[in-house]
């Protein structure tokens, strides 16, 4: 009896051990550099150089939908733990493939136009590699925070249908994001609620008025641009909400379907909010925005197909 009742604990330690490396596999990332053999443009150190950090959903929970995470950081450096490897995590637990992108900024010895670049190399690469990662190739979106708003927001402002002559078969792929969520995010560099930190360190401290204007996002809005999610706290004094108002309105001018949240509690880069009253509750309204889009259906028959085959 002695010796079933360990035979018995030991099954327990090895199905719980099994199950926690699962876990941790699941949110394990694997790096994903965006060029084979090197980013063009100005050097870039090794551990600059722009990748992808892929994180899969389990099994059961997968849907065929794909998120690019932009961390922001001023267009300086990037917040990859608060805005990157959490919201990956948090993506994950419903299904949705993670990746997210380490891009060049001033901090790497780079400016415009080398974030975009970067952005619409990520986008075109995730869409390429869609069957790979069972991606839909039309269920892509592009989510950032801060200045990664901005660079969010360039992605859905500027974009391309790819080159099909293109001897590389990634820059055969369209950069278009198919829905965008924006999180406190930079938009404007033209008005006076522009952050001037993040303008300078992508356009330096005398840019062009005409390239201020290309890259106001909230002035290159058309028809074509991708469904948004937008959240903003009134408490950010930072990057005031009147950069996400103006997109917002932009998208509702153009017929581009969207919808806004400004909660009260929590100033700039409050990330997940989970300790800030209200403000927290802002992930569950972009799940809920993801679900009514339709981004999120295969997840349910997934689910169950899943469950039929487990008896379940």
């Amino acid at each position: 009896m002695m010796q079933r009742g360990r035979f018995q604990c030991c099954l327990v330690v090895l199905i719980l051990f099994a199950f926690g490396n699962a876990s941790c596999a699941a949110n394990e990332a694997v790096e994903i550099p965006l060029w084979k053999d090197g980013a063009p443009g100005a050097p870039t150190k090794p551990q600059d150089e722009p990748v992808l950090f892929l994180y899969r959903p389990t099994a059961d929970l997968a849907t065929d939908a794909a998120v690019i995470v932009c961390p922001g950081g001023g267009y300086g450096h990037l917040s990859m733990e608060k805005e990157g490897s959490k919201i990956a995590q948090w993506l994950n637990s419903f299904g949705v493939t993670a990746l997210v992108l380490r891009y060049r900024h001033a901090g790497t010895g780079h400016k415009h136009p080398t974030p975009m670049l970067d952005g619409q190399r990520a986008v075109r690469t995730v869409r390429a590699r869609a069957s790979e990662w069972g991606v839909d190739p039309h269920k892509i979106g592009v989510m950032g925070f801060s200045a990664g708003g901005h660079l969010a927001s360039t992605l859905g402002t500027h974009f391309d249908a790819g080159n099909p002559s293109a001897a590389d078969p990634i820059d055969r792929a369209s950069s278009w994001p198919d829905f965008l969520i924006l999180c406190y995010p930079v938009i404007t560099f033209t008005a006076d609620s522009t952050h001037t930190g993040s303008r300078n360190n992508l356009l330096g401290k005398n840019p062009d008025a005409k390239l201020l204007h290309n890259l106001s996002n909230e002035l290159q809005v058309t028809s074509e641009t991708p469904s948004t999610f937008l959240f903003h706290t009134d408490e950010d004094h930072s990057v005031p909400a009147e950069n996400r108002v103006a997109f917002y309105l932009a998208l509702c001018h153009a017929g581009v379907p969207a919808e806004l949240h400004i909660y009260r509690n929590g100033g700039h880069g409050s990330g997940l909010a989970k300790s800030i009253p209200g403000t927290s509750d802002w992930p569950a309204r972009c799940r809920a925005w993801m679900e009514t889009s339709g981004l999120l259906q295969a997840s349910n028959r997934k689910l169950r197909r899943w469950r039929a085959l487990r008896g379940r």
